[in-house]
């Protein structure tokens, strides 16, 4: 990713806002569980899911269980005490990642850079406990994967525009 690309993330986090459309939106698409995924993400992330589901909706997509999982995709990023990760250790983060060997240092050393790094994984976990379908947990499993298919591909390219 490049660093305007980083810039403009930060920027539209910092402005982050969710509609009351919106939010009806989720609780419209999701069940109970998953609603509580999306509602226990910071604003900044709600915001982003949104605009990953948005830029999908766009695309012409209608797999309903795509849609579904772009709304809570990145819900790993809660820590296992509910603590979302603070904006400052994600922007952290997405530089380190320039530099994986570094990236993969500060993933065993800090716990909120670890959450990142397994917020796919977690996301899953946290995904199938809230009983959402097989394939809505395998497309958050693998959305982050070098070479994702499926759904998961379809996944990572809206939230890479995003």
């Amino acid at each position: 990713m490049s660093v305007s690309y980083r810039i403009r993330q930060l920027r539209n986090a910092l402005r982050a806002e969710v509609s009351p459309a919106e939010y009806e939106l989720v609780a419209q698409l999701l069940t109970p569980a998953e609603q509580q995924l999306f509602w226990q993400m910071p604003l900044y992330d709600q915001r982003h899911c949104l605009d990953v589901y948005h830029t999908l909706i766009a695309a012409g997509e209608r797999d309903e269980l795509l849609l579904r999982a772009a709304l809570y995709h990145d819900c790993g990023k809660v820590d296992d005490a509910g603590r979302p990760m603070a904006l400052g250790w994600y922007v952290l983060a997405t530089i380190l990642k320039r530099w994986p060997a570094l990236y993969l240092i500060a993933a065993r050393l800090v716990p909120a850079i670890a959450v990142y790094a397994e917020h796919a994984a977690r996301g899953a976990r946290m995904a199938a406990a809230a009983g959402s379908p097989p394939e809505i947990v395998e497309t958050i499993r693998h959305y982050h994967d070098p070479h994702p298919t499926g759904r998961a591909a379809r996944l990572q390219w809206a939230d890479e525009q995003n």
